[in-house]
């Protein structure tokens, strides 16, 4: 199951990171994306609205107002889910991800990933 990391940062502080590192933990394949440079729990961190195959979870870690360049780019990926972690809440991409079929959740992925039900 690869999950994609959408606000990926090497900041060890930031909860994007934690998650990548718990992910891999956990025995998911992750791909960050991100706009800084650098690398993941072993996963470069990519740039841009690069060509994703086969992503089955994308979970959000960009703020609403910084996510409208991402729409296209997420629908079209066709992953089964979209967790928007929280501060990432977003009625207008929730909407569209919906109409496309894939099933979003407001919920945050370390609880996910510590309570088993990732």
């Amino acid at each position: 199951m690869k999950t994609l990391i959408l606000g990926a940062t090497p900041n060890p502080s930031r909860y994007a990171n934690i998650a990548a590192h718990r992910l891999v933990g956990a025995g998911h394949e992750i791909v960050n994306v991100g706009i800084k440079q650098g690398a993941v729990a072993g996963a470069e961190i990519l740039n841009g609205l690069p060509e994703i195959g086969d992503v089955d979870t994308v979970t959000l870690y960009v703020g609403p107002k910084n996510q409208s360049g991402y729409y296209d780019w997420l629908v079209g990926m066709a992953p089964r889910r979209i967790i928007f972690n929280p501060g990432t809440e977003n009625p207008e991409l929730s909407k569209l991800a919906q109409e496309a079929g894939i099933e979003t959740e407001v919920a945050c992925t370390l609880v996910l990933l510590a309570s088993g039900q990732y």
